[in-house]
């Protein structure tokens, strides 16, 4: 019997047993796996998805997105346009208290706005239009704007990273390029930094002093009513150790189980596996355009025309087409901004030989390319290995590097030299939601060394995003998102590899979970 399947049989005698020990009385504490390694806490240091989840617990928010991924006040009591759009006031909500008691004041949220828009794409594209931001009193806070902006509640309600998290004025003050030493924020959990056992365990504990909004909760929107006392997350990287332990009642909630485990564990008792992210994850392959071979547009396209999407989906998500869909360009499908413009380049079968032609034409000098690959992510390993064969195959001299995840999102910040501590490229993902248009886009950005890591220059790709923040209607909106999508064909900012419906797997007696991103409030045990 396959190490696997023996270890589900097993696991499944004692379900019952095991499940009644999960509903006894008073049981108030929630453990969950998380996707990875938590290895970054600060959310404006890190753009992991898992620090941008850890985050939301710890952190609010000024406004969030809800459901129809609309921006709705959520700190913010509301807000006031005045000066034909170019002044906007933001009141705060009475009685909010950071978790070390202090209130929740103007100035920590003009502090946090400003540390986050020096990193975040679409708060980049907010503070270019600010004059001045500052809070005129304890309860508010003031933009002053060189032209109206009506995506500002977008701004700070977007979710992918990075999130515009609220934090007291002393952290906020730090350089975003420094790590905050103290997780302190007005969430509707504290984290317990003396529990933390890194690689392994982050706690966190229900904030007695939070005030949930009064309208149903709605993603990252509405009343965040927290029903666990505690939340554990356990870092299991062996995906058949995290389904058995979810099995033997050890953790109640796998937030992305291994796929060849999900046809198992949807037939045992007491297990129940949904979709968490109706708008899916989208692979990509982000070369370093800083250094050759990739600061050279033609060997990028050279890779990018050898892609084969359909691949890259299988390793991630297995052979039900149900989970994933492709060919899949620069935008969200369904979007506004999605189009087929230059799709082409995605749907030919690999010809390795033709495409060595291509690299050479291109004047590749068979460099050696440092792969950064996370062993310990199972969708992205499995995904890097892809990548992995593919650069061989049509002729890329490739330094494997198999590592941790907690090395790779760390070593994607260098933008030194491979030789000296940089990269080449690497395999990850990112939201669905993160793709509709190209504010949220922060992987199509092209300025530079102030880009997401990767750091691609292209000023067309710039001017048309700027030209989409002003454009009257949809219709320019999305005669943009054609252009920018054929231009980003050209350019080859990242190669999208395709987009993905992960499954979450959790005990059935937990109901009430959000759908989008794994959100700790809502959630109950029945």
């Amino acid at each position: 019997m396959h190490r696997r399947s023996l270890l589900v049989a097993t696991a499944a005698l004692a379900a019952p047993r095991l499940a009644a020990a999960q509903n006894a009385p008073g049981r108030r504490i929630l453990r969950f796996v998380p996707q990875a390694d938590l290895a970054l806490l600060d959310p404006i240091h890190s753009v992991a998805f898992v620090t941008r989840n850890h985050a939301l617990m710890v952190f609010d928010t000024l406004y969030g997105w809800d459901a129809e991924l609309r921006p709705r006040p959520q700190m913010a009591e509301g807000h006031t346009v005045e000066n034909d759009g170019r002044m906007v006031t933001i009141r705060l909500r009475d009685g909010l208290r950071f978790h070390d008691g202090e209130p929740v004041r103007g100035r920590d949220a003009v502090a946090s706005i400003k540390r986050w828009a020096t990193r975040d794409a679409f708060g980049q594209a907010l503070w270019a239009v600010t004059d001045e931001l500052d809070a005129p009193d304890d309860r508010s806070l003031r933009f002053r704007l060189k032209k109206p902006f009506p995506l500002l509640p977008d701004a700070l309600a977007k979710v992918g990273t990075h999130v515009c998290a609220i934090m007291p004025e002393r952290f906020a003050s730090l350089p975003s390029s420094q790590a905050i030493p103290e997780l302190i924020g007005s969430g509707p959990f504290r984290y317990l930094a003396e529990e933390r056992l890194a690689g392994s365990r982050n706690v966190y504990a229900k904030f007695e002093g939070y005030q949930p909004r009064q309208e149903p909760p709605s993603y990252l929107s509405g009343g965040k009513v927290v029903n666990f006392d505690r939340v554990e997350w356990q870092t299991i990287p062996d995906g058949a150790t995290a389904g058995a332990a979810l099995q033997r009642g050890e953790v109640d909630w796998i937030e992305m189980p291994t796929i060849d485990l999900v046809p198992q564990l949807r037939r045992v008792r007491g297990i129940k596996i949904d979709i968490l992210d109706p708008h899916g994850s989208i692979g990509f392959f982000r070369p370093n355009s800083l250094h050759p071979p990739f600061d050279n547009p033609a060997i990028r396209r050279a890779v990018l025309r050898a892609t084969n999407q359909a691949d890259f989906m299988l390793a991630a998500a297995g052979e039900d087409r149900q989970f994933w869909r492709v060919p899949y360009g620069f935008f969200a499908p369904g979007s506004i901004m999605a189009s087929d413009e230059g799709m082409e380049a995605l749907s030919k079968p690999l010809d390795a030989p033709a495409a060595k032609r291509e690299l050479e034409a291109a004047g590749h000098k068979g460099e050696k390319v440092t792969f950064l690959a996370a062993t310990d992510f199972p969708v992205i390993n499995a995904m890097s290995e892809v990548q992995g064969d593919l650069l061989r195959r049509i002729g890329i001299n490739l330094d494997y590097v198999a590592t941790d995840w907690g090395t790779v999102v760390r070593r994607v910040l260098n933008q030194d030299p491979p030789d000296k501590g940089g990269w080449n490229g690497t395999v990850s993902f990112t939201a669905g939601s993160a793709q509709v248009n190209p504010a949220a886009n922060n992987l199509i950005r092209g300025h530079g060394r102030a880009a997401l890591f990767g750091w691609p220059s292209s000023a067309p790709l710039e001017e048309m995003r700027n030209a989409w923040f002003d454009a009257p209607d949809d219709a320019t909106r999305a005669e943009i998102g054609r252009r920018m999508q054929r231009q980003a064909f050209q350019d080859v900012p990242y190669v999208p590899l395709g987009q993905f419906f992960s499954p979450t797997a959790l005990r059935a007696d937990l109901d009430g979970m959000l759908k989008g991103i794994a959100l700790f409030y809502g959630i109950k045990r029945s």
